[in-house]
């Protein structure tokens, strides 16, 4: 739980932190939203989180009433109030309050959000022993549809996918697409490899361009790792030699069966292993720190009138 949480231009407590009932993201899911990690006092990649923030926002015609430096701030002096060196932020914009009608025009603005507290993550046997997961109904919606690269609020998609795969009792599920080539897990990137050649999921297929994905590739590609970002279909899953997940929680986590079947030996392999171990030493110097905030922007509370 927050202690002090960021709504248009104010700190408040979070029973003070209240948006209409009329907000187009209660009632549509209309808005855009970032989760970010918070390591030892450093901020994760803020600058590419803001980046893709504004990209999602940009997608759906949703202006953002503030800069990325204003955000910057933002996110900062949340974590410095909340007393935070180590937690998860969830930064948000919603469509605001409009009427019970979808046309977003009729949103008089934006409203902002920032919530920076403690994060639930996987256990440490996930990461020694590895995660069962299974591939279920609910497929990814089609990019005709809706990009999946946009972080949207309505999540609804993913959602039904992780009810899924609760019901079977595993943590996470695979989502494919209408066509079965494999495209994510219901908060997680995915990958395989095959004859030490890394392979992704391309976004096109309707996969997040998530944060820690991207790290991944980054340092498989420094470690002299080949990366290909291609499709491929459960069947490269199980002739795998290994398998992991990438996420804002998640890190890398090894999944080392899938529907039953086991993934190469059934364990964590040691490409997976590496590229934690490098990822974990990345995380506390790739991003913005909190003691190193600055001033408050001068125009913050423009926006909303506050002072």
């Amino acid at each position: 739980m927050s202690d002090i949480v960021f709504l248009d231009g104010k700190f408040v407590p979070p029973e003070k932190a209240k948006v209409s009932v009329f907000d187009h993201c209660l009632l549509y899911g209309d808005g855009v939203f970032e989760g970010i990690r918070l390591y030892d006092g450093c901020v994760f990649r803020l600058k590419e989180h803001l980046e893709r923030l504004f990209s999602s926002a940009k997608y759906i015609a949703l202006k953002i009433p503030l800069s990325r430096d204003e955000l910057k701030w933002v996110v900062l002096e949340t974590c410095r109030r909340n007393n935070l060196r180590n937690g998860y932020i969830r930064l948000l914009v919603t469509r605001g309050a409009g009427d019970l009608g979808i046309a977003p025009w009729l949103c008089k603005a934006p409203s902002v959000v920032c919530i920076a507290g403690k994060i639930k993550l996987y256990p440490v046997e996930a990461y020694t022993k590895g995660l069962r997961i299974i591939s279920v109904a609910t497929v990814r919606t089609p990019v005709s549809s809706f990009n999946g690269r946009v972080k949207s609020c309505n999540y609804l998609n993913n959602i039904l996918a992780k009810i899924e795969g609760d019901n079977a009792g595993v943590p996470e599920a695979l989502m494919l697409d209408t066509r079965g080539y494999v495209v994510e897990c219901t908060a997680d990137n995915i990958f395989i490899v095959k004859n030490k050649v890394l392979f992704t999921p391309p976004t096109y297929l309707g996969a997040l361009r998530g944060i820690t994905r991207d790290c991944i590739i980054e340092i498989a590609r420094e470690m002299g790792i080949e990366v290909r970002e291609e499709p491929f279909t459960r069947f490269e899953i199980f002739d795998a030699d290994e398998c992991f997940m990438t996420g804002t929680a998640a890190e890398a986590v090894p999944v080392v069966n899938l529907d039953a079947r086991p993934i190469s030996n059934g364990r964590p392999g040691p490409v997976t292993k590496r590229l934690n171990k490098r990822f974990r030493e990345l995380v506390t110097q790739d991003g913005a720190r909190v003691a190193e905030i600055g001033s408050r922007p001068r125009k913050l509370g423009r926006h909303w009138g506050a002072a």
